[in-house]
């Protein structure tokens, strides 16, 4: 099967004349380390400090009838991107390096340098929700991180006054909703809380964002205070 690849849900396909050459190689992304030597000691000290980002190279060619134009705006582009060798999978990526056009055009192949980001989340998980009858009051929510590697999820709450989150035992966040009732989205990848139009509400967070992470198998998410509404995403991930 001809390779392909799908930028925020644009099909390499669909571009006229536009023909994936070779897709990267799945690797797994390099561990980032701080390393210390101590004069008298044996060794040294390794601190991981997580894993870093890195590019995955693209070959691309042109067949046929083709407009140079469609293919530059395809790549002219971030955001998330699937391999058809993975169609289960999405990278976030950007393009930083610059891509020459003209070497396309004259030699009909270039070569593109996608930067993406460590880890990769599913294609198709659906998000998890949870609704109250009127009775609740708290939310208990089992979510299953299916992936091989922590996940760090976004979470949807609706309701009023104060909210607590918990993972297992551990209480992560405190939250002030409005008396009137409000949606908040708690983004631990991102490490920030907005409304539903964007508008930021840190403010109103208390607690690590870092600590909102689901280890590998089923965690215990509990929500209290009277939730009306939670909804979960990006609960599982892949390096």
């Amino acid at each position: 099967m001809t390779p392909y690849i799908i930028i925020n849900g644009v099909s390499s396909k669909t571009i006229d004349g536009l023909l994936i050459q070779s897709l990267p190689p799945i690797t797994k992304p390099k561990i980032r380390t701080e390393i210390e030597e101590i004069d008298g000691r044996d060794g040294d000290i390794v601190t991981t400090l997580g894993y870093a980002a890195y590019d995955k190279p693209l070959n691309i060619g042109l067949k046929g009838d083709f407009n140079i134009d469609d293919i530059i705006k395809f790549f002219n582009s971030s955001g998330e991107v699937i391999f058809s060798d993975e169609l289960d999978k999405v990278y976030r990526f950007a393009i930083y390096d610059s891509i020459d056009f003209n070497k396309l055009i004259r030699f009909k192949t270039a070569n593109i340098n996608l930067h993406v980001q460590p880890f990769k989340h599913s294609a198709d998980e659906p998000p998890i929700k949870w609704r109250t009858t009127g009775s609740e009051s708290a939310a208990y929510i089992p979510v299953r991180n299916t992936g091989n590697v922590y996940s760090k999820p976004k979470i949807t709450i609706t309701g009023a006054n104060d909210i607590e989150v918990y993972v297992g035992e551990t209480q992560i966040f405190n939250i002030a909703l409005s008396a009137a009732g409000e949606t908040i989205i708690i983004d631990s990848e991102k490490m920030n809380a907005t409304d539903t139009e964007g508008n930021y509400l840190n403010r109103q967070v208390v607690g690590d964002y870092s600590n909102f992470v689901f280890a590998e198998g089923v965690n215990d998410l509990k929500v209290t205070g009277h939730p009306t509404r939670v909804v979960i995403d990006n609960y599982s991930r892949w390096i």
